[in-house]
């Protein structure tokens, strides 16, 4: 049999496997000298099913290995649907996963766990549920996110409460087998987020962050939850930044859209071993069911970012430091001032990391296309628009397959008002961008390109300073292991609701 083509649009250096269905990253967590990534993943094909972890591990965030399966359901057990979203904790030479039961028609997902003492390789679940019922007054209930603080361990979970607000329910325990339930950490009725959503009806996959408070009491503290509606499902991604008192509680302050993009969800969580936050997300597909069929996968995890809060509070993301060691040769550099027709900066491939640095004139919106076909028709843009005060990503031409998602999608950026350059990165993988400006702010979306001719950029009417280097994949990680970013065989992702 021969071997079918390489989906030109599988990412080359976003972590996913080759093939089938992946959806939420999972157990996040450094041990024994590796970070261990896991993910919703369905073996046996490009459909949210059959919902099992997959696993990755790596020494340095740059080369991956994939290691087998580590939870599948057990038929008839209490996750017998699926062993959907969690998160894992490494103590004394173990790993110990929490993850959420999933059964059909039980509206509730109970939470239990399953243990490795072996790196990860083998698991084995524990022979009860952990918390095998919901609070009283909850319509939804999944997901937790374990972390220690000294000689205790605190969860939350997410879920929505009966009179309509989403929430995320407070555990916590000196052992990790027994949990007393406090009630919710931090609970909100659905309120507007910009993009048209809102914080949701129920609250899933919650994630908690915190540093020293610049005064020296208590401490600041992120929550980040992935909106969810009872009818429309997954939506979007909420922040809430606080303060968090002596005594454990949490002070949220408005929320905000954690990623401007369309296609960002179910984030999770690793503390590096230097301190660092860093984060992975789900970035679904932006095209119809059927192309994703013939495609054979769907979903990929977007590439780790470091994730912090300033002294006022706001949410500041930047990819990963390590991110930068997949750079090789530098394919342009080029800078310029504001002209009327498009400037020619030259080719770029498919997957590239660059730099940027903008100022349109007053009144014009301008900076760069990223131009897919030979008469540049399919395009992809990405603008400053002053007078606004925002940054602009246009996916409306990006393909000319009717079967891509179009749209056009907008990251605040104030200071343009006052003619301030816009100084920006950007990632670009075969079908997946990520937008990251220097305020902070990103921006998550897929793109299906259907021209095969060579990729250019094109800066138009826009004061620009660019640089672009070729994103490669690391060399082999050595024997009898597999290299998840490999830029002919990568371990393929596409995403489903955060169950």
């Amino acid at each position: 049999m021969s071997t079918p083509p390489v989906d030109p649009h599988l990412p080359a250096v976003h972590l996913r496997p080759p093939r089938n269905w992946i959806n939420d990253p999972n157990g996040l967590v450094f041990h024994d000298g590796h970070y261990h990534v896991f993910f919703q993943y369905n073996p046996y094909g490009p459909q949210h099913a059959n919902v099992h972890w997959g696993h990755f591990r790596s020494p340095d965030l740059v080369t991956w290995e994939e290691l087998p399966v580590a939870l599948d359901p057990t038929p008839g057990g209490d996750d017998a649907d699926g062993c959907f979203s969690g998160n894992a904790v490494s103590i004394g030479g173990r790993l110990v996963a929490f993850y959420s039961a999933n059964r059909t028609g039980r509206w509730w997902q109970p939470i239990t766990t399953a243990e490795s003492h072996d790196g990860g390789h083998t698991w084995a679940k524990r022979p009860e549920l952990l918390i095998p019922q919901p609070p009283a007054d909850t319509t939804m209930y999944r997901d937790p996110y374990v972390w220690q603080e000294e000689d205790r361990w605190r969860m939350l979970v997410g879920s929505a409460l009966s009179d309509g607000r989403g929430a995320a329910q407070l555990y916590e325990s000196t052992d990790l087998d027994n949990w007393q339930h406090l009630g919710p950490f931090a609970a909100d009725a659905p309120r507007p987020l910009p993009g048209g959503t809102d914080t949701g009806a129920g609250w899933e996959c919650p994630q908690y962050a915190f540093w020293p408070a610049p005064d020296g009491v208590g401490r600041q503290g992120l929550l980040i939850i992935s909106t969810w509606d009872h009818d429309a499902g997954p939506q979007a991604t909420a922040a809430y930044s606080g303060r968090e008192t002596l005594d454990g509680t949490f002070h949220p302050a408005a929320p905000v859209r954690l990623d401007h993009g369309p296609d960002f969800y179910a984030p999770a969580l690793l503390r590096a071993p230097d301190g660092r936050w860093l984060l992975w997300a789900w970035s679904w597909e932006a095209r119809e069911p059927t192309w994703v069929g013939e495609a054979g996968w769907a979903g990929l995890l977007t590439l780790p970012r470091e994730i912090a809060l300033t002294a006022d509070g706001t949410v500041h993301q930047q990819p990963a430091r390590e991110v930068t060691a997949l750079r090789g040769e530098q394919l342009l550099y080029a800078t310029g001032p504001v002209q009327t027709d498009p400037v020619a900066l030259g080719e770029v491939g498919s997957t590239f990391d660059l730099t940027a640095r903008l100022t349109p004139p007053p009144g014009h919106p301008g900076g760069l296309r990223l131009a897919t076909s030979a008469d540049a028709s399919e395009h992809l843009d990405v603008l400053v628009d002053a007078d606004a005060g925002e940054v602009i990503v246009d996916r409306s031409h990006a393909s000319r397959d009717p079967r891509a998602v179009g749209g056009t999608y907008r990251i605040p950026y104030p200071a343009a008002r006052s003619g301030a350059p816009v100084e920006l990165r950007m990632v670009v993988d075969r079908s997946v961008v990520e937008v990251f400006l220097s305020t902070g702010e990103a921006l998550t979306l897929r793109f299906y390109p259907d021209s095969d001719a060579p990729w250019s950029l094109q800066a138009r009417s826009v004061d620009f300073t660019v640089q672009a280097w070729n994103l490669a994949a690391p060399a082999e990680p050595g024997p009898g292991t597999q290299d998840a970013l490999h830029a002919h065989h990568p371990i393929p992702a596409q995403g489903a609701p955060c169950p």
